[in-house]
This record gives structure tokens, sequence and C-alpha cells, in this order.
């Protein structure tokens, strides 16, 4: 499989380091709400790059983090009356109900930050031993940028002609800082009235490790000082990831991450998501508005993840009758295959070869999805033998896919009366008789039923009642 590599702006083969099991970290949620469409961009695309892996015979390793311990969450928790664990449990839970939904395999290791303060405290004490952080008056502790030569290597900020001598007494105390700021940032957060019982012991005092430590700290604990590839949204690449490197480099030695994967924002009407907007949609404000968690899977997967995906309703609309293609071109194969049973699905000599192509060469998905309704049509014309080897190769794409057809819909139902109607307005349509058109159209729907045109004519669906 070839994967661009942030780092070296370059298309790369993977394999694993150890020559085994390909181990891979995702920047997981921060459980202060429920996770919206854009994170779910990320966690999608991530999913799909492990199911391909697995797909191709690749044993994995796969880590993704709960941030349960920042400025957001004790802010939240602080309002809600909750303690942090018994308000991040909630939101953690919510999370792993709509990765389910979405149709997400479990990581296989799922650590959270809290319960690894031990951890992170180890490693600040290594940093402050070998030069690379201070502690400052009020019992913070900060990483100083200027001793590590390389810091913005991964975001090229190098390229910025950048002066790291002039962070020195530059310090970025919150969690999240603005992205053009070169500064000290902060490894211990000493304790403040604001933040409650929320807070640890160490040598520096009371308080609670920055943001930027966590995933440092578990990615030793879990997948050791260089591992196969770190990824996330293209948002982290500065300072979150960039900073990771620096700690994590500096505290233990290793290369860290052989490659990095990040994917592109999402956007939302052709803008940005926004809560002011109220475009900031979670899975459950689309399945208020009718949409199934799969359909937005396939919104999601519909566009190259280093391209930014403009995510609107009419998508998902579009979606649903897309994955109804599939349903009816899957059991159109199933139907030509008959009785035969393929007992291996050669994908690279059946129909779906540039589907599959297309997801090992940058998991271009856009693509995978395009050929794999070229290859239904194509294996319409196969032998049965034939047709049952290219059902197993699209049913192994479409897992890779990780996508789940829905029922076939079937029209044996639909009263005479009705499907007389929706005859005689497509040939109303097909002579432009709009106003003809328009009437039958509101007779279907006196009786009980709506009609959708689509490139096959039309589709029949009853009203709910």
């Amino acid at each position: 499989m070839l994967l661009y590599d942030t780092l070296t702006r370059s298309s790369r083969e993977l394999k694993p380091i150890d020559g085994e099991t390909f181990r891979f970290y995702c920047c997981g949620p921060t459980v202060y709400g429920p996770a919206h469409i854009g994170n779910f961009r990320t966690f999608v695309i991530n999913d799909v790059f492990r199911r391909v892996l697995e797909a191709g015979g690749m044993k994995t390793l796969h880590v993704r983090n709960i941030t349960d311990v920042d400025d957001k969450t004790i802010r939240d928790a602080q309002a809600s009356g909750k303690t942090l664990r018994e308000f991040t449990a909630g939101w953690t839970d919510k999370f792993h109900t709509d990765c389910t939904a979405l149709g997400c395999l479990e990581p296989h290791i799922e650590p959270s930050a809290i319960e690894h303060i031990p951890q992170q405290i180890t490693m600040i004490e290594e940093l402050i031993a070998k030069g690379h952080a201070y502690a400052s008056e009020d019992g913070s502790v900060y990483f100083k940028v200027s001793s590590f030569p390389n810091y913005g290597k991964l975001s090229h900020l190098d390229t910025r002609e950048l002066d790291l001598g002039k962070t020195q007494n530059q310090r970025a105390d919150a969690d999240e800082y603005e992205k053009d700021s070169i500064a000290d940032f902060v490894l211990w957060k000493s304790r403040k009235e604001e933040d409650g019982e929320n807070y640890w012991n160490s040598p520096w005092g009371d308080g609670r490790p920055g943001w930027h430590l966590e995933c440092s700290a578990m990615i030793k604990e879990y997948l050791g000082t260089d591992f196969d590839l770190h990824s996330g949204g293209e948002d982290l690449v500065f300072p979150h990831h960039e900073n990771e490197i620096a700690q994590s480099q500096c505290s233990c030695g290793g290369n860290f991450a052989a490659h990095w994967f990040h994917s592109t924002h999402l956007m939302v009407d052709g803008g940005k998501m926004s809560k002011s907007l109220g475009n900031l949609y979670t899975i459950d404000d689309l399945a208020e508005k009718g949409h199934t968690p799969m359909e937005v899977r396939y919104v999601l997967i519909s566009g190259h993840y280093r391209k930014q995906l403009n995510f609107t309703l009419d998508s998902l609309h579009a979606a649903k009758e897309a994955l109804q293609k599939l349903t009816k071109g899957r059991a159109n194969l199933s139907e030509n295959a008959g009785d035969h049973k393929a007992k291996s699905a050669d994908i690279p000599n059946s129909t779906f070869a540039a589907a599959w192509e297309s997801l090992n060469n940058d998991l271009n998905t856009p693509a995978a999805l395009g050929h794999l309704f070229s290859g239904l049509k194509a294996a319409q014309k196969l032998a049965p033998e034939e047709a049952a080897a290219s059902l197993m190769a699209f049913d192994i794409i479409l897992c890779a896919l990780g996508l789940t057809l829905p029922a076939e819909e079937t029209t044996s139902d639909i009263p005479c009366e009705v499907k007389e109607l929706a005859e005689k307005r497509l040939a109303a349509k097909q002579n432009k008789d709009w106003a003809a058109s328009d009437l039958l159209r509101d007779e279907i729907t006196s009786l009980g039923w709506t009609i959708k045109d689509s490139s096959d004519g039309y589709e029949l669906t009853i009203n709910a009642s």
C-alpha cells in the first residue's frame, strides 16, 4: 500500500518496522461533548485505512487514545457538577456508540490520559534531567523549544527561517494556542482555583499534565520509541504533533513515527462548521433528519482524504441512492453466480481489480467507489463461476470500505393503481408535459406514496403514517 507522508511530502510504501505487525496510533477524541461529523471524518478514514491493511493480509495494532483531562473537559465537568471521571465517561460511551453505528472497528488498545498520569510525570522528569524542560515560578513545567533543533520539520515551519532563540521567555500555558505561536509549551500545569478537585501530585506541586504530553506518554507505553504510523486531522500537525515529536525524541530517543497520515478538514454547505451557523452536525442530529449512520459514512469516504470534502444534506440523499444501487447490484451478481461458490476472491483478476488498486494507491476511496459501480456493471456478463469469484471480491472491498448495505427494496407490495400513475408520470416527463407530471405526482402523494426521480426512472416509497 502506498500512502502520502506529511513529513516527506511524498507517497511511500507501508511496511511494518518489525516485519510482522503494522503498529499505528490515531489521536482520539476529547470527551467533553458529542463528536461531530468533522471529527468522524478522521476516525472513519482511519477505519478504512486499517481495514484495507487487514484485507491485504497485514496484521495491525491500532492504538487510539481518549483525552479525558484538558482545559475543556475540566471546564465543562465543573459546570455540570459532576466529577471529571463521571463526566468524561458519559461522553466516552457516546463516542463508542456513534463509532459502532458508523461501522468503525474498535481499536486494539484505547488508553485514557487520566489513567496514564504517572507515565506523563516520568516523561517530564526525563525531559528536565536532559535539559529540554524547566519548571516555572508557579510550579508549571514547560518544554524548551530552542533545545530541539528539528522543531518544525513535520509542519515545515523550518522553511520560514524561524529563530527558535526568540521563544525564550515566551510560554503557551493553554492546551491549545495560536497556530502561528512558536513558544515553549506547557508539560505540567500548576493547580488553579478553577480546576476544582481536578489535580494530581507531582514533584513540582499539585497540578495536571498538558494536552500535548498525553499522547507521547501513551505512545511510549504501548508502541515504544519507534512505530509505523501516526495519524490525525490536519489541524493537529501544528502544534500538537510537532510537540509530540519534540517531547518524545528528547525524552527517550528513537525516531518516533515512521509515517505521518493526516486527513483534511471537512466543510459543510461550502463553509466552515460552526455552532453559530447550526451546521456542526452530530450523528444524532442527522438521524433526526432521517439519515442513517451508513449514509453518513458513505459521504465521509466519498472524497479523497487529502482534499476538502463539502458535506451537504443533499449528499446524504445521494449516498442513500448509491447504497441502494450497490444493494441491487450485489443481488444481481449473486443471482448470476447461482449456486456456485468461489474458493478464493482473486481480486486482481476480478471486475473489481481497479477498486482494490485505488484503495492501495493513497487510499483513494472515491475512485474505489466509482470502480465498484463499474465493476458491478461489467460483472453482469460473467459466467456463473466468474460471477461467484467476483461476488467474493466485491464483498471483500465492501468490507474494506466498512459499508453495510441496506436491505433490498421490493415493489411487490405497491398497489397497481400507484404503479400505473408512476408509469404515466414517467411518460409525461419524457414528453416534457410538466403540468401533467405535477398532477400525477400529486395523485400519487394523495394515495400515501412518494415518488422520487432517479437515473433508472423513479422510486416509490410509502409515506410514514
